[in-house]
């Protein structure tokens, strides 16, 4: 999508501009139901430009809480991983398309196939339904994973040469970015190049590792490392006022 690709090509300028910070957070509305998914979104209309509706949500709500959280002027990242047949992920696809997803993931490691079904799918489903496509990022490895994780799937590769592979094969299906820690961000935008979009979880104020994340950075560091796009959930949504969270990691990412 144009406004998400100039939000990758124009990173330099957009440190200086707060504006522009808050079209980078992604704020993650990890909640288990609408009401209180919305509740938190109401609260951060006008803070942040972008909220992401994961698995828990999604499956709670299905499509209809895209469409909402869209009519509260969000732009809507769908992370749902896809990972299948490509026929599976087309379809998954197409319906994630006609919901209004802004942008939305699928795991590299699904393959080459698989990755351009879903480029076609987009393409196919926002000419059919008059909407622009999605932009569709590849996961390369999980935040949750390090080195010893991978090994025990008999991936003999470090986390941070996995996820440059894995991003490489994204490019070459032609799909929009990727996924990926902000440790591996830097090498991924030197592949990648200056628009692609590199969009970092693992993000957190003070860069403390925090349940499940196993590598993190500070908002500040994920950016210049290269990343376009920050996920931010617990530092924001767990917060007494997370509009002022999120204040405070504009300000942050703007200096």
């Amino acid at each position: 999508m144009e406004g998400i690709v100039g939000a990758a090509r124009g990173r330099s300028a957009n440190k200086s501009d707060t504006d522009g910070a808050r079209d980078r957070i992604i704020v993650a509305l990890d909640l288990p139901d609408g009401a209180q998914a919305l509740e938190m979104a109401r609260s951060l209309v006008g803070t942040v430009g972008w909220v992401k509706v994961g698995m828990t949500l999604f499956y709670a709500e299905g499509p209809q809480i895209v469409r909402e959280l869209r009519a509260l002027g969000f732009k809507v990242f769908v992370d749902l991983k896809l990972h299948d047949i490509p026929h599976q992920v087309e379809g998954a696809c197409r319906m994630l398309t006609r919901a209004g997803a802004d942008m939305l993931t699928v795991h590299a490691s699904g393959g080459r196939a698989m990755l351009e079904a879903a480029m076609r799918s987009t393409a196919a489903a926002a000419q059919k339904f008059g909407t622009k496509p999605p932009s569709v990022i590849a996961v390369t490895v999980l935040t949750s994973l390090d080195d010893a994780a991978l090994a025990e799937m008999g991936i003999e590769r470090a986390a941070a040469e996995h996820a440059v592979t894995l991003a490489g094969l994204a490019r070459d299906a032609g799909c929009n970015g990727i996924v990926c820690s902000p440790n591996e961000a830097e090498a991924i935008r030197a592949l990648l190049g200056p628009d692609a979009l590199v969009v970092t979880p693992g993000v957190r104020p003070g860069g403390e590792a925090v349940g499940d994340q196993a590598r993190t950075a500070t908002p500040g560091e994920a950016i210049a490392a290269g990343a376009s796009h920050l996920v931010i959930g617990r530092p924001i949504t767990g917060a007494s006022d997370p509009a002022a969270a999120a204040r405070a990691i504009r300000k942050e990412i703007s200096s």
